[in-house]
């Protein structure tokens, strides 16, 4: 899909999602004949999952550290894991402070 309906889909603006490809949250966007970015489903379930973080007020630079390692394949499960454990010990703090 084109980053038109991409960005309908996901509700991110297409300067977002661009600043995301730049940034290298996403890889790997595929291009038709014509260059323009295509979609893929999966692209669509990853974006998905970076809103659920940036929700929960995880910084963008861990996002981006959960990136990198995700792009690495699944010898970083656990280093990932951590990532998400240590955000929510976090996210609990904030949670009793309020």
């Amino acid at each position: 899909m084109n980053i038109k309906k991409n960005s309908q889909i996901t509700e991110l603006s297409s300067h977002t999602l661009r600043y995301y490809e730049k940034i290298w949250l996403l890889l790997n966007i595929m291009r038709n004949s014509k260059g323009h970015r295509d979609y893929s489903a999966k692209d669509v379930v990853w974006i998905e999952f970076i809103k659920r973080l940036k929700a929960t007020s995880m910084p963008l630079n861990e996002i981006k550290m959960f990136a990198d390692l995700r792009s690495k394949g699944s010898s970083t499960i656990n280093d990932r894991l951590k990532i998400l454990e240590d955000h929510q010990v976090r996210v609990n703090e904030q949670m009793n402070n309020l």
